[in-house]
């Protein structure tokens, strides 16, 4: 029962005492007023009887003490109920403000929780580390590889030419190299040491195969010390990769499959004996960078060796490059007598090159241009070059058709420097080079592809040097029987072509063709 229901029934009660009161005045009023006359008169001995308004009075009197009685016990309770309720109040409140301590703690606790979470694995390698022995000199050691390998079958021809015999050996024409094989083009053994935060040092070794000796050699691609001041001045010294041709290599991607354009035509080279400075730093909304080499000139496969090979000036080359995105740009150039310039030697001219790309690059496709033009690169020591100049351009792209293949082509024209005639049969005869490839690369893995690869290449007017093709024969003379030359002032042997490379062609200005198709890989570890 509240308060309300409690007050209600007491005015009830008090109101029915009230009017049971006047009731019974009403009653005692009207029997006092009755005539004398209505009186017996004659008085008789009787027991004393009580008249109706004393009754009626007597029971208000009841009414009013019994009502008098339930007012005061509804009090009580209504006392005790409103005191029940002023506890439960206080209870409600106690619990309300027990309730918002318990959140207090609980965010605390939640917020300390989070913070021995976030610390904890840094807190755990510290312990780890604190507990592990200091190792020695490989701890800060790594060691790795990169393989470039490929099963194909090569075809390369001058037409007019015919076939080697068993009686005499292959010509230009149909070289040994022609037919199916397996080739280890590359084999990179890496090793990476860390003195501390800023210096550190690299030895990489790559093995090429000598036709001359039959054997595979192994020499150094790299050995350099380097000092890394910051993320915008690192100094290198040693074998040290140049700035283009390692940077172009890694803009298009695909390596493993060819050279880039002026390393695959022998414009430029990847590593030489220099010392280098590079570093990249943010400029606004571009992210610049710079790489600048004086260098011996000479190239990687001869390195300067006390008096040997040893340039009275050193060659330069270097690179600017900007990207904004996934857009890439870069110039570069190379000025110097690659090498020539030795005690006791002359040198009629000097080499220069200007390197140019450009190229659009995202995870989901690629888009690229580079261009070459030089100068005497083939004539240092040629007095009067015939077309002392050359330039040539490089467009490739590749687009992920899944998470796990990739379509991917080049296109490569080159107009090349002819410092002989091609009357003369020397290797720089040829007036257009024009080649190309394209190819559907499966990557398992990131550190693995594999790719079905075709490449043609086409050299017009002439004998030219590329990383493809077979090496120069060691004599003409079956070549010049197999096309009827019957001059003897032919019968001259080609520029020895470099280590790893070959010729293509034809001689007395012919064309010659140089196709390609099989499964290329790289693997890295």
């Amino acid at each position: 029962m509240n308060k309300g229901d409690v007050i209600m029934k007491t005015k009830t009660y008090m109101l029915g005492g009230a009017a049971a009161i006047a009731f019974a005045l009403v009653a005692a009023s009207a029997q006092a007023a009755e005539p004398a006359a209505a009186k017996p008169t004659h008085k008789a001995h009787h027991a004393k009887t009580v008249s109706p308004a004393a009754a009626a009075v007597a029971a208000a009197n009841e009414r009013i003490n019994l009502l008098a009685s339930e007012v005061e016990t509804l009090k009580a309770q209504l006392a005790g109920e409103v005191e029940a309720r002023h506890a439960l109040e206080a209870k409600a409140d106690a619990a309300t403000t027990q309730a918002a301590a318990a959140q207090t703690d609980a965010h605390a606790a939640r917020a300390e929780l989070s913070s021995e979470i976030n610390t904890l694995p840094a807190t755990v390698k510290a312990d780890v580390a604190a507990a592990t022995p200091k190792p020695g000199w490989w701890g800060d050691t790594k060691v790795g590889g990169i393989v470039f390998a490929d099963v194909s079958k090569i075809t390369q021809k001058t037409p007019g030419a015919t076939a080697a015999t068993s009686t005499a050996q292959a010509s230009n024409g149909f070289p040994a190299a022609n037919g199916p094989g397996v080739d280890i083009k590359r084999g990179y053994l890496i090793v990476e040491h860390k003195f501390n935060d800023i210096y550190s040092a690299n030895i990489t070794t790559d093995l090429i195969y000598d036709g001359t000796a039959k054997s595979t050699q192994l020499f150094l691609k790299k050995a350099y010390l380097q000092a890394a001041y910051s993320p915008a001045f690192v100094v290198r010294a040693g074998d040290v990769e140049l700035p283009w041709v390692p940077f172009a290599e890694g803009v298009e991607g695909y390596r493993f499959v060819e050279n880039t354009l002026i390393d695959r035509i022998k414009y430029g080279t990847t590593t030489d004996t220099s010392l280098n400075v590079s570093g990249q730093f943010p400029a606004g909304p571009f992210k610049l960078g710079y790489s600048v080499s004086a260098l011996d000139g000479s190239g990687f496969k001869s390195p300067g060796d006390g008096n040997f090979n040893r340039a009275r000036t050193l060659d330069l080359e270097g690179r600017v490059n900007a990207s904004l995105g996934p857009i890439v740009a870069a110039v570069g150039g190379y000025n110097g007598q690659l090498g020539k310039d030795t005690e006791g030697a002359s040198y009629n001219h000097t080499v220069s090159r200007i390197d140019a790309l450009v190229a659009y690059t995202t995870p989901a496709y690629r888009v690229g241009v580079e261009y070459v033009h030089e100068r005497n690169y083939s004539g240092v020591t040629t007095a009067t070059p015939i077309k002392p100049r050359g330039d040539g351009y490089s467009a490739f792209g590749s687009v992920r058709l899944t998470d796990h293949f990739d379509l991917f082509g080049r296109y490569d024209a080159v107009k090349p420097e002819q410092d002989v005639l091609p009357s003369s049969n020397k290797a720089n005869s040829a007036t257009k080079d024009a080649y190309w490839n394209f190819g559907l690369d499966y990557h398992p893995i990131s550190a693995i592809d594999i790719a079905l690869v075709y490449k043609r290449e086409k050299v017009t007017g002439g004998l030219f040097t590329t990383t493809n093709g077979a090496a120069a024969p060691a004599t003409l003379t079956p070549y010049l029987a197999s096309v009827g030359a019957t001059k003897l002032s032919y019968l001259t042997t080609p520029n020895a072509a470099p280590a790893g490379s070959g010729i293509i062609g034809g001689l007395a200005g012919q064309s010659g063709t140089y196709d390609e198709v099989g499964i290329f890989t790289q693997y890295k570890f």
